[in-house]
């Protein structure tokens, strides 16, 4: 394994460094800052370099992605093919990867029972035998969150014990059959709670997911992780980790993660598909939703701290007035009877770069001092006006708009 250099406190490893591949199971993941790639690696050759190229801008050195046995079966030559090259191609860039063999979310029941194992016995030989040699392989994942599915979830408690002991008997016959393949390569399930990893013990590494809601639960989440791992005396990492519908944001998700001194996979890389709305990096063309992702990424995160912490002051150089008084002027512009006027004459023509234009000026005092909500960043809507050509603006929309965000800035800044 390449020797990792670290810096910004111990949290963001070198570009240079940032392999993280291991010929062995190790005593300690805590170097991992992954993100979770779940379907991009089926994708061509061309995305998938510009999507881990966002990843390694990022210093991420893993991806978690999820396989398929039906996709394998459907195509397995072209399957195995389309793998092995994605795991070529992230290790060229100095990123690992960690394989899911099977999904808990979208569980079939049916190949629960040992006498289907055999069955699926022929792809997990196929992905294991393709991959085992590769130096881009970091371990394998058994299943992704076994716990979360309909067959386990809506079990009444009278069956639940059963399927659980279904569900671990499958989990324990692919752990020891996936290690007689590769006895090299660490295995590790993706839990869906910390409290689920002892479903398995002989795995070489334990891992959980946590979308907790609360900094005290997901606190409580790491202890009892820890103290399972302490038990067994092997490593743990959260393989899974924030989620903005589920009170879990990369924020606080991450500094509660490396104050562990835990390796961690995000979710996910790219913002598209089912789960944009609530997760996601980048975007397909390189920007990202939040700035303060990639920050806590990188390891820094906000100050809380209300006695220490220090609000801007955008009018401290009088930019505030100054953008004000633009603002006025440009409003005035196109009131009936001329500028400034009341009369009953026609209205003067609306110049709304004018009036844009000082919007910006407002809107970017009041985006750089985190004073209005950036769910829809005002410059946003500026810069879609200005994509239309000036005649077909909604002149009255754009005054309103840059009226509003006047208010605000007077408002913020007491000068009213």
């Amino acid at each position: 394994m390449k020797k990792s250099v670290v810096t910004l406190a111990g949290m963001v490893v070198l570009a240079s460094a940032v392999s993280a591949m291991a010929t062995k199971p190790l005593s300690d993941y805590s170097f991992i800052r992954g993100v979770c790639y779940p379907g991009g690696w089926r994708g061509d050759p061309k995305t998938i370099e510009r999507d881990l190229g966002y990843a390694k801008r990022l210093q991420l050195n893993s991806t978690r992605i999820w396989l398929s046995s039906r996709a394998y079966q459907q195509d397995a030559e072209g399957f195995i093919d389309r793998l092995r090259n994605y795991v070529r191609i992230s290790h060229s860039l100095g990123i690992s990867t960690m394989p899911i063999l099977f999904n808990g979310n979208s569980l079939n029941p049916q190949t629960l029972p040992p006498e289907s194992w055999p069955g699926q016995e022929a792809y997990v030989k196929a992905v294991v035998e393709a991959l085992k040699d590769e130096p881009g392989l970091l371990m394998w994942d058994l299943m992704n969150e076994p716990s979360w599915s309909d067959y386990h979830n809506q079990a009444s408690e009278e069956e639940k014990p059963k399927r659980i002991a279904e569900i671990k008997a499958f989990l324990a016959h692919f752990n020891k059959y996936v290690k007689s393949l590769d006895p090299v390569n660490a295995t590790t399930i993706g839990h869906t709670f910390a409290k689920d990893i002892e479903w398995c013990p002989d795995v070489d590494v334990f891992s959980f997911h946590d979308y907790l809601p609360t900094r005290a639960k997901v606190e409580d989440s790491y202890l009892e992780a820890e103290a399972v791992a302490k038990k067994y005396n092997k490593p743990v990492l959260n393989s899974e980790i924030a989620c903005v519908c589920r009170a879990n944001p990369y924020d606080m998700a991450l500094e509660i993660c490396e104050r562990h001194k835990m390796g961690w996979y995000v979710f996910e890389l790219m913002i598209g598909g089912g789960w944009s709305d609530v997760h996601g990096l980048v975007y397909p063309d390189g920007t990202v939703r939040d700035p303060s992702i990639v920050a806590a990424i990188y390891g820094w995160h906000r100050n809380r701290d209300l006695n220490t912490s220090i609000k801007e002051n955008p009018n401290r150089e009088g930019h505030a007035q100054k953008a004000l008084d633009q603002l006025r002027a440009a409003l005035a512009t196109g009131r009936r009877g001329g500028r400034g006027g009341r009369g009953r004459g026609p209205a003067a023509p609306v110049n709304t770069d004018a009036i844009l234009e000082a919007a910006e000026y407002c809107a970017n005092l009041l985006e750089a001092s985190q004073m209005v909500p950036m769910h829809e960043p005002p410059t946003a809507k500026i810069q879609s006006w200005r994509s239309q050509p000036p005649e077909q603006r909604d002149q009255e929309a754009i005054r309103k708009f840059a009226l509003e965000l006047g208010r605000t800035l007077e408002r913020w800044c007491d000068m009213l």
